[in-house]
């Protein structure tokens, strides 16, 4: 499989609505324009393409030079487990190699914590540091 990492954009609905759906992601899908908006004011959305087909992406959000948090980060079930989320984050992460802080909230399973502590991330609780929330 030949991937290609590239800036993502325009938004375009029939593209990604089914992607997050693939994923189970319902509050997007339900809130298709709550995410074209947030695809509007995101600071750096790049998606992974097997020829033309559109096979993951990552989103973040941030300023870009002290916080930069990444907000999504998915794959199609069928191209999970083939690097195509490490080649994703990897390229974000050397994209903003300057940024204080690279920030992300993601399910707590040994599945999530062993993904991103092999590309360079850290538990915030190693680090002393706790998360708040408020999801409405």
């Amino acid at each position: 499989m030949q991937m290609e990492i590239r800036l993502y954009g325009p938004f375009d609905a029939e593209e990604i609505l089914p992607l997050y759906g693939a994923v189970g992601w319902t509050n997007y899908t339900d809130r298709p324009e709550m995410l074209r908006k947030a695809y509007r004011n995101s600071l750096c959305i790049l998606g992974a393409y097997d020829g033309a087909r559109l096979v993951g992406l990552v989103r973040a959000v941030g300023d870009g030079a002290s916080v930069v948090f990444v907000q999504d980060l998915l794959v199609l079930p069928e191209y999970q487990r083939q690097g195509v989320g490490t080649q994703l984050m990897r390229r974000l992460l050397d994209l903003h190699a300057d940024v204080y802080q690279i920030e992300l909230l993601t399910d707590d399973t040994p599945k999530t914590t062993a993904f991103y502590e092999s590309i360079g991330l850290t538990r915030a609780d190693k680090l002393g540091c706790c998360a708040y929330l408020r999801m409405e």
